[in-house]
């Protein structure tokens, strides 16, 4: 058994989702800090250029998007369940409108001069320049822009009262139940980031549910970790042989073939594409099989929802 590696950064939201996951399902992990900012070399060489955060390794598969990380680490432990049972499709729908609509608001707030003003007071100038323009690049060429500040302050209302109304039933103390799932782990990190500043908290901590709920889905923690070198990481990778695939029997929708060369990309900001061959594909997921000069041979793991996949 591979040991699982998470590549992250302290202050990434994403991060703070696949981090309260772990913990969770009480795992131990290893912890790779990478560059909030690109370049980040040890990471590209084991996702063939995909840069956004969190990345999760085991051995050498590579699996994107919190989301897929979400079920690798249900395969990994199946209690306590992030999807429970009876309940998967609200789960998953759950949170991923709150790692899409939900999050995209927080950013907008987050980035108001005001809040960045406090975040990076601390920060070289020079840093602030650099993560403004990677930020910039990271919203370019997707399907989705950032929200205007006002408007997002003008919606924030609507969103916290549903889900103060959510948090009312007196015989849950989670969202859809008794214990946190998915879904609280991908609203609640949104939150965590906007408790980041003082500019910023009262919209989270002014509901009085809310916060009271984010204080105890927060006090799941990371479980168990140790610091590890993205180099070391990378070598783990060359070292080890990806796992062994599943039997799909899956059609593509749009007639790709497994064994076929194609480019695999995020639809909605960070597009940067991944080319490989295409060596799985089923409802969830699609798996691209590349070699790197570095880590060697990977399987490089997607979700199939808000992705897209091309030839090559």
């Amino acid at each position: 058994m591979h040991e699982l590696i998470l590549h992250h950064y302290p202050t990434s939201p994403f991060a703070e989702k696949a981090r309260l996951m772990l913990g969770f399902k009480q795992l131990s992990w290893r912890s790779v800090t990478i560059p909030p900012v690109m370049p980040k070399p040890d990471l590209t060489a084991l996702t063939g250029g995909y840069r956004r955060t969190p990345v999760l390794q085991v051995g050498a598969d590579i699996y994107c998007d919190t989301a897929l990380i979400g079920r690798r680490l249900e395969a990994e432990k199946a209690m306590p369940a992030l999807f429970p049972e009876g309940r998967e499709f609200v789960a998953a729908t759950l949170a991923q409108w709150a790692d899409s609509v939900l999050f995209l608001h927080a950013v907008a707030l987050m980035f108001q001069p005001e809040s960045l003003a406090v975040r990076f007071a601390k920060a070289p100038p020079e840093f602030v320049q650099a993560f403004s323009k990677d930020r910039a690049a990271l919203f370019s060429g997707g399907s989705v822009s950032r929200i205007p500040t006002e408007l997002a302050k003008h919606q924030w209302p609507t969103l916290m009262a549903r889900l103060e109304r959510q948090l009312a039933r007196e015989d849950d103390e989670f969202l859809l139940g008794a214990v946190p799932c998915i879904a609280d782990f991908a609203v609640a990190h949104c939150l965590w980031f906007l408790r980041a500043t003082e500019v910023t908290s009262p919209l989270v901590d002014g509901y009085p549910r809310i916060k009271a709920w984010l204080d105890k889905v927060l006090a799941v923690g990371h479980g168990s970790f140790t610091e590890l070198d993205g180099a070391q990481a990378v070598e783990i990778a060359r070292a080890a042989e990806p796992a062994a695939l599943p039997e799909a029997g899956f059609e593509d929708p749009n007639g790709f073939r497994l064994g076929q060369p194609v480019a695999i990309a995020a639809a909605d900001y960070g597009v940067e594409p991944v080319e490989g061959e295409l060596v799985h594909a089923d409802a969830e997921t699609l798996v691209l099989r590349r070699e790197d000069p570095r880590a060697g041979l990977v399987h490089v793991h997607f979700p199939r929802f808000g992705f897209r996949i091309e030839s090559r």
